[in-house]
């Protein structure tokens, strides 16, 4: 499966970007990306292992799919 995604140096400029273009920030293969709604969801149907990053009260946070 080919997927479009913006790969970031840190979670926080990943998370950053999702919040300010939109998108999931997303932890894969140890890569921070920012990917459309739509790809996120294609990696989950398709059963593929990645992390949502989320900020947690100024922590960020993985929320594990497909474990």
């Amino acid at each position: 499966m080919k997927i479009k995604a913006i790969e970031f140096e840190t979670a926080h400029e990943a998370m950053s970007h999702a919040a300010a273009e939109g998108g999931e920030a997303i932890l894969i293969n140890g890569k921070r990306m920012v990917v459309s709604e739509d790809t996120a969801g294609r990696l989950d149907q398709a059963r593929v292992e990645f992390a949502y990053l989320c900020d947690h009260g100024g922590r960020i946070v993985t929320i594990p799919v497909n474990d």
